[in-house]
């Protein structure tokens, strides 16, 4: 285990340039209880439905973004947090270019 701290200034700008019709992802920290990982989407990119084997947090820096979570419709802005349990199914759909923080949180 690590005793030296992770500082990131502002997150948003370690994303690379996100080009047309893509996803871009970039992992930030990989331990033995999380993973963090940047996500781009370009506007109009998703994620399909899919689940997690562990629990996760979606955090919205950037964009706006439509969601589903369980089934259930949401709309996620810069700021929006969400926490999924293991297995939930859920989507990723951005209306404009997103930046998306996701923790996994490992056990």
């Amino acid at each position: 285990m690590s005793s030296e701290a992770t500082w990131i200034e502002d997150l948003a700008v370690l994303v690379p340039v996100i080009a047309p019709d893509s996803i871009v992802s970039r992992t930030i920290l990989a331990g033995s209880g999380l993973k963090a990982t940047l996500f781009g989407f370009a506007a109009g990119q998703e994620l399909s439905e899919h689940t997690a084997a562990v629990p996760a947090v979606l955090h919205f820096l950037r964009g706006r973004a439509r969601l589903t979570l369980g089934g259930r419709p949401a709309t996620a802005s810069p700021g929006t947090w969400v926490h999924l349990p293991a297995h939930l199914p859920h989507t990723v759909s951005a209306e404009d270019e997103v930046v998306m923080l996701l923790l996994l949180l490992r056990e």
